[in-house]
Order: structure tokens, then sequence, then C-alpha cells
């Protein structure tokens, strides 16, 4: 796939809308009857909305944004000679309102006194807020009352698209009733429905839309499909086992793990890079190759050990021994002493990377790229490394050696089958013992 520079997101400004009312300078029943709707307050809205003086107010577009507040920081930032802000109306109605903050009872007042159910002076329909806001009930009734199921917010966003929270499960659930379409794309980023959910770690949405025949393997512009997409979010460690058993789902529902993005990272370039140690696994366990490039030359074991140093946590040396074991490329010998200085925090990972070499050249540079901290927190294991400076490797060290180049890319597939005992096979899979010899 060629490479697609970023996209660049032009907005044409908006018309400045004199048939509105702004709440700041609301009075009346105009006023009470907005303050009822922000509250949920059935009877007041009921009371207002049957007057035929206000019956106008069902469909009255509210601006909600304050113009002399802007004035005031317009002010101040042309004083302060850094931008001048560009003065934008923030447009809702009594629909969106409602919608949004799950008040459902007056929803359908509004909607049985023929409330526009499509209407979007903002740029979004109501349906878009209660979606957005996780309003079950809401998002039913809208859908009850005609709503378009397929709205194009003005970011290009469907209903379908603002299902980014958990608690839109079953707002999704509701739109998919109705007919929305589960593979319509986002006018940015062509992302489907399910691009989203992955993109969330929402497990049961990704269920949810496999199971109405969402494309597990649509590229969105950048290249990514759902399986990318959920390798490339950034995740913390109380968010691994989630997005595990989400990729388990999209590669079990037939995902590509060879699928590449606009810079050639594979998902698992993704994974190595977010440090999840149980979706590389996973990926390696279907085929993914450990040393693709991207078109900045780097393989998924570069991407690991350049976020060793904050994700320790993550049992970063996992991913480098499985990667290892499955025949990645090794880290060159010259560098070493700067893998040794940006893993301090991680002995394992430095001890299983040690271990993948049958000789080492340690020097006094090693010595000194160690930082004082780390080596106070763990001398005992660096002095391990520090002492084979004039010393060959144990007779033990350099028969997993040999025996690992034999079996070149085997190592996973044929040790496992071997008949020897278990510490054995964790030797030559190089599991860590907490010092290197």
């Amino acid at each position: 796939m060629a490479y697609l520079a970023p996209k660049i997101k032009w907005k044409k400004p908006k018309k400045y809308r004199e048939d509105v009312i702004a709440t700041a300078k609301a009075t009346g029943g105009i006023l009470q009857f907005w303050n009822s709707l922000l509250v949920g307050d059935e009877l007041t809205v009921l009371s207002i909305v049957d007057d035929d003086e206000y019956s106008s107010l069902i469909d009255a577009i509210y601006d909600t944004s304050n113009l002399e507040e802007w004035k005031n920081f317009r002010f101040n930032y042309r004083g302060l000679r850094l931008w001048s802000l560009t003065y934008e109306q923030e447009l809702t109605t009594p629909l969106h309102i409602t919608a949004g903050r799950g008040f459902a009872d007056c929803l359908q007042l509004l909607l049985q006194r023929g409330a526009n159910v499509d209407l979007a002076p903002g740029g979004t329909t109501a349906l878009h807020e209660s979606c957005e806001n996780g309003q079950p009930e809401c998002t039913k009734l809208l859908l009850t009352y005609g709503a378009n199921a397929n709205a194009t917010s003005e970011e290009g966003l469907m209903p379908l698209h603002v299902c980014s929270s958990h608690e839109s499960l079953e707002c999704a659930k509701h739109l998919l009733q109705y007919g929305a379409a589960i593979n319509g794309c986002s006018l940015d980023e062509d992302d489907s429905p399910l691009h989203v959910a992955a993109r969330n770690g929402l497990q049961d949405h990704v269920e949810l839309y496999l199971r109405h025949g969402a494309a597990v393997n649509k590229q969105n512009y950048e290249g990514l499909t759902p399986l990318n997409a959920a390798c490339a979010q950034p995740q913390e460690l109380q968010d691994l086992d989630c997005y595990f058993k989400l990729c388990q789902t999209l590669l079990g529902a037939g995902a590509d793990v060879h699928t590449v993005d606009q810079d050639k990272r594979s998902p698992l370039h993704m994974a190595c890079k977010n440090a999840n140690p149980d979706v590389v696994d996973l990926l390696l366990a279907n085929g993914a190759w450990p040393n693709n490039m991207d078109y900045g030359g780097e393989a998924p074991m570069h991407n690991i050990l350049k976020v060793v140093c904050y994700k320790a946590a993550h049992h970063p040396e996992r991913i480098v021994r499985a990667l290892l074991n499955h025949g990645s490329i090794r880290v060159w010998p010259g560098a070493l002493p700067t893998v040794l200085k940006h893993c301090s925090e991680s002995p394992a990972t430095i001890e299983v990377l040690l271990n993948a070499y049958s000789h080492l050249k340690v020097t006094d540079t090693w010595v000194e790229s160690v930082p004082a901290e780390a080596l106070k927190n763990n001398r005992e294991f660096f002095e391990s490394i520090f002492s084979l400076a004039m010393t060959p490797r144990s007779l033990q060290h350099l028969a997993r050696c040999r025996l690992r180049i034999l079996l070149e890319g085997r190592v996973r597939k044929v040790v496992p089958k071997l008949s020897l005992p278990t510490f054995i096979k964790d030797y030559l899979l190089l599991e860590c013992r907490g010092y290197v010899h």
C-alpha cells in the first residue's frame, strides 16, 4: 500500500444564526422551560409546551455559548499576542438536552407533540447525543419515532460510531435493530463501528458487530484493520487482559495478522510498542512475522526495547523472550551498552536478551552505562554481567546457544516436544534465572 500523507481536516466555517434563543439572555417562560429541560422536570415542561404561547419552543434552537464571555477571552488572548479566537455558537435543541441526559419521560413528551426527531443545528442529531452518553431508553424512543439510524454528523460520524463506551452497548443493539449500517464508515477516518469498538476495548460491542456481519479486515484511511487498531491503542496495565480477549475474538473471526498500515506496521509491531505480552504471544501463535520491518526500518524487537524503561510492570521480558523463540533478529552487539542503560529498570529483559548471544564483549562502557540507582537495586545481577569481561560464557550456555542455532526459528515448536526435564526445556527457551553466566 502506497504511503498516504496525514489527512488534513478542514471544516467549513459555520454561519452565524440569528434564529436562535440565547440561553444566557433568556427570561420568563423561555428561561423556565430551559431550566426544566436541564433537570428533567416533566410537569413543568408539559405545562409550558401545552401553552399556545410557548408551543414553538419544542423545535426552537438554543445557543448555549456566551458572547460576552468570549469577548473577554478574545481580548485577553490579543493582549498576550497568542492568537485570536473565532466565536462559534453552541447550538442545541430540547430533544438533544433530554436525550443526552437520559430524561426519557420528557423526551417522549416532546416527541408526542411533534418535535423534529432528526433536527441537527449543532452538527449532531439527538440520536447521536443519546448514543454518545449511553442512554438506551432514549435511543430506542428516538428510533421508534423515526430517527435516522444512519444519520451522519457534521464530523462524519453515524450513531454507531459514537457508541464508544461500555454503557452504550444497548444503544448499539437498538441501532442495529432499526437498520444501522454495520459497515458504515466515518467520513474523516473511514472507520467502521468495529474499528471504534476495537480501539476502545469494547469486547461486547465487538462480539455484537461480528454477529451482525461486520467486516473484520476492513482497512481505514491509515490502513488499520480493527485488529491493528486494537493493538495500536495505548494500554495501561489494567487494560492488557481486555485487549487480549478482544484480539482473540477478532482472530477467531478471521482477522489477518499480516495486514500493515501505511507505515508498514503490523499488529505485532503495535502490540510490542504497547507491551502487551499476551497479545504478542497470541499474534506469534497465529503466524505473525517477527522480523518484518516498518518504514522506519524497525522490527517488533526494536519497538519493545524502546518502551521497557516505562513499561517494566508489563513484563517486557516475556515479549523479548517470545520474539527470540520465534526467530527474531537480535540487537547489534555494539548497541548492547545502550540496551543496558535504557532497560535497566527490567533486569529480566536484559537477561533474556543477553542469553541470545554465545559471546559478550563486556567493557568498561557496559559498567558506565548502568544508572547508579539501578546498579544499587540489582547489584548481584549486574555484577554477574560485568564478571564476564575476561571470562567466556559457561559451557551450559554455549550448548544452549548451539542448539538454538540448529533449530533456528523452530525453537518454540521443537523444544516443548523434546523428551527432556521441564527445567531444561525452560532453560532452552530462555527462562529467567536472575543472573547471566
